[in-house]
């Protein structure tokens, strides 16, 4: 079994990076940032990424570029860490097409979220699922995200989908603790492989501390380091220390009330990013990145983290 076959077969613990996807323009990708990227967040210790997710803008880039994105960023990684990919569509078919693209870069693993757009009952959901694990390429990791979905995968519905082997977990971004908590009891009692992850990050030292096995935090691509460090700290149950770091994100995420639209949370990453000098910070539209007023306000937040003096204008 070679390294890269080991990672699909093992538990996905600490930090996984949700890619930003670096834009030259609305189709181009732009490759030196995603190379800086990559380097940056594996540096700063993470156990993974995660591309083409929410805040990889994955419903806004063309199936052209994700295919690049997926291509490119496999092949940046070189095993070093697992990759997974999103393949979340309104359509069956171009999910599995993404999954056999991924499988043809090497990826790890592929990741699913509800099917945006029209909201599937449970009993269709389950069925999807199924006929989607029959013809996948790759093992598959859940991912719960209602507020964008408007579906949420029900207890009981993955309790049913645990007795598909080439399921890995579920990655909750619910933001509901009972419910992460009901997540990690069910891994326990029938699915003892799961890997349980937190998608927002101020919660990560809480779902750890709650069983789970680590986070898919936004904010690990601007300062991996802090979230690395806050997993080991309550993995370890360093609790003073992992308290002193939960501070601090919360502290890192106020760059995320800079705006007033719900793009902010992107928007603030990307900006960061940039003005760290990683990457630019193009949106795919309907979005639009940060202006200079909004860009300053990052960067005020930001120098409290990073010295002024690294910081672009």
């Amino acid at each position: 079994m070679t390294e890269h076959d080991v990672f699909k077969h093992r538990r996905f613990r600490g930090i996984v990076t949700p890619l930003v996807t670096p834009l030259l323009d609305r189709d181009t990708l732009d490759e030196s940032g995603l190379e800086q990227l990559v380097e940056h967040v594996i540096a700063g210790g993470v156990q993974g990424v995660f591309i083409l997710g929410s805040t990889g803008e994955a419903p806004s880039l063309s199936y052209q570029l994700r295919g690049e994105l997926i291509a490119r960023t496999c092949q940046l990684v070189g095993h070093r860490v697992p990759v997974l990919v999103g393949i979340t569509d309104t359509a069956f078919v171009e999910s599995l097409k993404l999954a056999r693209v991924a499988a043809e870069a090497r990826a790890d693993a592929v990741v699913l979220s509800t099917p945006y757009y029209f909201p599937a009952g449970q009993t269709e959901l389950m069925t999807y699922i199924e006929h989607l694990t029959q013809e996948l390429p790759l093992p598959l990791m859940l991912y719960n995200m209602p507020s964008l979905t408007k579906v949420a995968f029900e207890i009981d519905t993955l309790e049913r989908l645990a007795e598909i082997g080439t399921i890995l977990g579920v990655k909750d971004s619910s933001g509901d603790l009972e419910y992460f908590a009901a997540l990690v009891a069910l891994r326990r009692r029938v699915r003892p492989d799961w890997s349980v992850l937190i998608g927002p990050e101020h919660l990560l030292s809480a779902a750890v501390q709650l069983g789970g096995d680590g986070g898919v935090a936004g904010g690990s691509n601007v300062l991996p380091r802090l979230f690395t460090d806050c997993y080991e700290a309550t993995a370890s149950h360093d609790m003073e220390r992992a308290e002193q770091l939960t501070q601090q994100i919360h502290a890192f995420q106020d760059i995320y009330t800079v705006g007033k639209y719900a793009s902010r949370y992107i928007k603030a990453t990307k900006s960061a990013l940039s003005l760290m000098g990683i990457c630019s910070d193009f949106m795919a539209e309907p979005f639009n990145h940060f202006l200079p007023p909004e860009r300053a306000e990052v960067r005020a937040i930001l120098q409290r983290f990073v010295p002024g003096e690294a910081l672009h204008v």
